[in-house]
C-alpha cells in the first residue's frame, strides 16, 4: 500500500470510496460526501490530503488536514475515511500517523479530530496514538434517521518527547539522519 498527496486525477477513485461508505458512516462526516462533485472538490482544493492506494489501485482510505485560521493557526484538523473493507487492517492507523507527521513538520503544534462516542474501535486507535480527549458534546450529532448522538473531540499535542515522535514514526528518520 502506498501513501501519497491526493491529486485531482484521483477524484474518481476518491467518489468511488466515498460511494461505498454506510448511513452510518455518511452521518458521521461533517461534509456530504454522497455528492460525486464533493471528491472532485476534495481532490482540486490545496492543502494536506493524501490517499492510500493498494495494489490494484484502488483507494483505501483518505485523510486531511486543515490548518484552523486566526488565533489557532498552529492548530490542525484531521479527517480520516477508511473503506469498510479495510478497517482492522492498519490503514487507517498509517494515514493518522503520516498526517501527524505532515502536520507537525508543517508547524502544527496540535492536531483534533471529531468522533462520534459509539465508535469504540476508533476511539481505541486514536487512544493508542497519543490522542486524548478534550471535549465531550452531548447531542451534537443528528443522524439521517433524526437521533441524536454525542461528539468527542480528541486532540494530539506534538511534544518532544521521543514516545510520542515513535508514535507517529518521526524516531526511525531522526536516528536514520533523514
Amino acid at each position: 500500500m502506498t501513501i501519497r498527496p491526493l491529486t485531482p486525477e484521483d477524484a474518481d477513485a476518491l467518489a468511488l470510496l466515498f460511494g461505498g461508505l454506510s448511513e452510518h458512516d455518511v452521518t458521521v462526516l461533517r461534509e456530504d460526501v454522497t455528492d460525486p462533485a464533493s471528491a472532485a472538490r476534495l481532490a482540486q482544493e490545496p492543502g494536506m490530503r493524501w490517499i492510500d492506494i493498494n495494489e490494484d489501485g484502488r483507494i483505501d482510505g483518505y485523510a486531511a488536514m486543515t490548518r484552523l485560521p486566526g488565533w489557532s493557526d498552529h492548530v490542525g484538523e484531521l479527517r480520516l475515511v477508511v473503506d469498510s473493507k479495510d478497517r482492522g487492517a492498519g490503514v487507517g492507523r498509517r494515514l493518522v500517523q503520516h498526517a501527524l507527521r505532515e502536520g507537525f513538520r508543517a508547524g502544527l503544534s496540535k492536531v483534533v479530530i471529531e468522533l462520534a462516542t459509539d465508535e469504540d474501535r476508533v476511539l481505541d486507535m486514536f487512544g493508542s496514538l497519543g490522542f486524548t480527549g478534550e471535549a465531550l458534546l452531548r447531542d451534537h450529532i443528528r443522524d439521517r434517521d433524526g437521533r441524536l448522538r454525542d461528539l468527542i473531540v480528541l486532540a494530539h499535542h506534538a511534544q518532544a518527547g521521543l514516545e510520542n515522535l515513535d508514535v507517529v514514526g518521526l524516531t526511525d528518520e531522526l536516528t536514520n539522519g533523514a
